[in-house]
C-alpha cells in the first residue's frame, strides 16, 4: 500500500450506542484523535433514556448521528448504519473502546494488502490493566469444534499478561467485533450481521460466513485499543449466558453440514448438561439461561438451512474441545496447545 496516507480509502467508524454517555466521554475524544486522513465517525443509537444524543449534538457536532426508534441490539443496530454509510471500509466501534491514535492505520495497512482478507481486528487490551490482554477478543479468535470461542490471550476466563507473545501479525478465525474492521465489497457476499442474534457470537458468525465466502480473517497486534468491556450485559449476567449458549448452537447449526452437525451436537449437549447441573448449585437463574438457550435454538433453527456439501465448507480453527484442554489437559494458556491441533 501507498505510504502517502493521502491516497488511502475512506472509513466509516460506526459506535453503537444506548444509554452510554459516560462512557462516550471517555472513550470518543480519543476516536476522533485518530491519525488516520479518510475517516468519518458515526453514532448510531439504539433508542437511549440518558441525555447521549444531547450531548452529543452539544458536543461533537462533526459526529454524525443514526437514531433507531428501539433498542435493536448489536446486530441490527450495527446494520442499519453499514446501510446507511457508504465508505469502502468500516469498523464497529464498541462505545467502551479508548483507541491508540494509530489504531486504524495499523489495521488499514493489512487489510489493504490483499483483497482476500476481508476483516481486522487490533490487539484488545483491558483499559484498567493495559499489560492485561481483555476478554472480548485478546490478540484474535478461535474457535473449537464444540462452537466454544477462545482467543490467543485468552482461554476461558484466564486472561494473559500481554508481553509480546502475540505480536505477530496472524490469520485468525474471527476478529472481535468490540473493534471489528471490515471490507464492504466482502459483506455483499457474506451478507451483514445475522439480526436473529441479537447479541454475542453474531462478529464470529459473520467472520466464519467470510471465511467460507473465500476470505482471510486478520489480526493487526500493533495496532492498540482498551477495552472496558461489560458495557452491555455484566459477566454473570443469566442474559449474557443465554445469548452465548444459544447463539454458539446456531452459529454451528448454521455453518457447519448437516450430517457433522449432528454427530457434534450430542457432545455439546453432553456438555452444556454439565454446566447446567454445576450452575444448579450456584444460579438457578444462570441454570435455567442454559436450558432457555438450547430450547430456542430448537425453534431457531428451522429458519435456517444447513450448508450443503456443495458449498464451501470451513471447520472450526480447533480439533477437540478447548474446555477439554483447560480442565483436564490444564492448558490455560493459547501457546500451551500445540499448533498441530490447528486447522489454519
Amino acid at each position: 500500500m501507498d505510504k502517502d496516507f493521502k491516497k488511502w480509502p475512506g472509513v466509516s467508524i460506526i459506535i453503537l450506542n444506548w444509554n452510554g454517555r459516560g462512557l462516550m466521554e471517555t472513550c470518543l475524544p480519543t476516536v476522533l484523535q485518530t491519525d488516520y486522513p479518510a475517516y468519518e465517525v458515526v453514532v448510531v443509537d439504539n433508542a437511549s433514556t440518558d441525555d447521549s444524543l444531547d450531548w452529543l449534538l452539544r458536543t461533537y457536532p462533526q459526529v454524525r448521528l443514526i437514531g433507531n426508534p428501539e433498542n435493536w441490539g448489536y446486530a441490527r443496530g450495527n446494520n442499519v448504519a453499514i446501510y446507511q454509510t457508504e465508505m469502502p471500509f468500516l469498523v464497529l466501534l464498541n462505545n467502551d473502546v479508548e483507541v491508540h491514535p494509530q489504531w486504524l492505520r495499523e489495521m488499514m495497512t493489512v487489510i489493504y494488502r490483499s483483497p482476500d482478507i476481508a476483516a481486522v481486528q487490533p490487539k484488545l487490551l483491558h483499559f484498567q490493566d493495559r499489560g492485561q490482554f481483555e476478554y472480548a477478543g485478546a490478540a484474535g479468535g478461535h474457535l473449537d469444534d464444540l462452537g466454544i470461542p477462545f482467543t490467543r490471550g485468552r482461554i476461558l476466563s484466564v486472561m494473559e499478561q500481554d508481553e509480546g507473545q502475540y505480536n505477530v501479525e496472524s490469520e485468525i478465525f474471527w476478529a472481535s467485533g468490540a473493534a471489528l474492521l471490515l471490507r464492504r465489497t466482502a459483506l455483499a457476499q457474506s451478507g451483514l450481521l445475522d439480526e436473529a442474534f441479537y447479541m454475542h457470537m453474531e462478529e464470529i458468525d459473520l467472520c466464519w460466513r467470510l471465511k467460507r465466502s473465500g476470505f482471510r480473517i486478520m489480526v493487526a497486534p500493533k495496532g492498540e485499543v482498551y477495552h472496558i468491556g461489560g458495557a452491555s450485559l455484566p459477566h454473570g449476567s443469566p442474559k449474557k449466558l443465554y445469548y452465548n449458549f444459544r447463539n454458539s448452537l446456531l452459529m454451528l447449526y448454521k455453518n457447519l453440514p448437516k450430517r457433522r452437525f449432528y454427530l457434534v451436537y450430542p457432545f455439546r449437549l453432553f456438555q452444556d448438561t454439565l454446566a447446567f447441573i454445576r450452575l444448579l448449585f450456584s444460579s438457578r437463574a444462570e441454570a435455567m439461561a442454559v436450558w432457555a438457550a438450547h430450547r430456542d435454538f430448537l425453534n431457531l433453527r428451522r429458519n435456517y438451512s444447513p450448508p450443503s456439501t456443495s458449498e464451501s465448507i470451513v471447520l472450526p480453527s480447533l480439533r477437540g474441545s478447548v474446555l477439554w484442554d483447560a480442565f483436564i489437559r490444564r492448558r490455560q494458556t493459547f501457546a500451551s496447545i500445540p499448533r498441530s491441533r490447528f486447522r489454519l
